[in-house]
């Protein structure tokens, strides 16, 4: 008899920043399809979902890959419900109303590996900072490039999972680095991110790097930030050849900063602060091929006869992409 084991993954209640969990499940005879998994239910009031007295909480089975890092095993993307069916307050995936393939996104998720000795990124002497960013984005050579082992056994193992990586490169700092993922639908393109997310996670344990998602991790220094960039389109950018429906819609985002900004991750003043590729946090811009914009219409955009996408620089590296895919929708629908 054959047996199989599904990883479930969820997220739970800490604020401001939601983690990642899971626990397996041995099944026989399985056959690979979302349809066989199970809905499973947690102590949520372990994860700060409910309380002690009345602490079931339910894994609702949304999304399946296959785990290339455990025999027989694959990986079950969940949302969290409430005892009754309901989506529970922490659900973020619930919050997108409208989900179909006309709305593509891109994520470009950054992040900082994080040494669990020394406490700093690799590259970082004990004591101070290396040499000033620049020799590090995309860079080779082990004077500038560090954590590259954990980086590409990560990638590897979200093509084998089916997952759509587009990319990776080392970022501007020294440990920083960045995936790109690109899925057609909010959900789709949430669940990829949040399975690539835990995978990267459990592939750095085997490396003894902590993965820091925190928009400014080293403070007030001369460093950038982290953010997850989120390009988008509809079938209006896509098709309609006029310079109109983007500046429409970039005006319709700078009517409604505070609803992206309340999404787009805890603590993201420290990151959008007008430096370092960045627009200040309560301003809004829009400009072509402009990193110091809120929103940067691709050069790529306009040769294309104004046709493709936006890029939406806001975002930190820790916001929830389920949410940040539900407020552009919605920013989109108004313009």
């Amino acid at each position: 008899m054959a047996i199989s084991k599904l990883e479930y993954i969820w997220l739970d209640g800490y604020a401001p920043t939601q983690s990642l969990r899971s626990k397996t499940q041995c099944k026989s005879d399985f056959g690979g399809t979302l349809e066989e998994c199970p809905m499973w239910s947690f102590d949520g009031s372990s994860t700060e979902q409910a309380d002690g007295s009345d602490s079931d909480c339910l894994l609702k089975p949304v999304a399946i890959y296959p785990d290339p890092g455990r025999k027989n095993s694959y990986l079950v993307m969940t949302e969290v419900l409430n005892a009754d069916g309901t989506p529970h307050a922490t659900n973020g995936r619930a919050t997108i109303e409208d989900d179909d393939d006309d709305y593509w996104f891109g994520f470009e998720q950054e992040y900082f590996l994080w040494d669990t000795l020394t406490d700093l990124p690799p590259g970082f002497p004990a004591r101070g900072f290396p040499r000033p960013q620049g020799p590090f984005y995309c860079s080779v050579g082990a004077n500038n490039a560090y954590g590259r082992d954990c980086v590409e056994e990560h990638l590897d193992t979200c093509l084998e999972a089916g997952l759509n990586v587009e990319g990776i490169n080392a970022e501007v700092a020294a440990g920083q680095w960045e995936f790109q993922i690109f899925a057609k639908g909010a959900q789709n393109a949430g669940d990829q991110i949040w399975v690539a997310r835990y995978l990267l996670e459990r592939i750095g344990e085997s490396y003894g790097y902590a993965i820091n998602w925190h928009p400014k991790p080293l403070g007030d220094t001369d460093w950038n930030g982290s953010g997850m960039h989120a390009n988008f389109s509809n079938s209006d950018m896509r098709e309609s050849g006029e310079e109109a429906t983007f500046t429409k819609i970039c005006d319709k985002f700078g009517e409604n900063i505070e609803r992206h900004i309340s999404v787009y991750g805890a603590d993201n003043d420290q990151r959008l602060t007008g430096a370092h590729e960045t627009q200040s946090i309560d301003q809004f811009s829009y400009g072509v091929s402009d990193r110091g914009a809120s929103i940067r219409i691709p050069v790529g955009t306009i040769e294309d006869g104004w046709k493709g996408r936006l890029e939406d620089r806001r975002p930190a590296s820790n916001a929830d992409p389920y949410k940040v895919a539900a407020a552009i929708i919605k920013t989109c629908k108004e313009a």
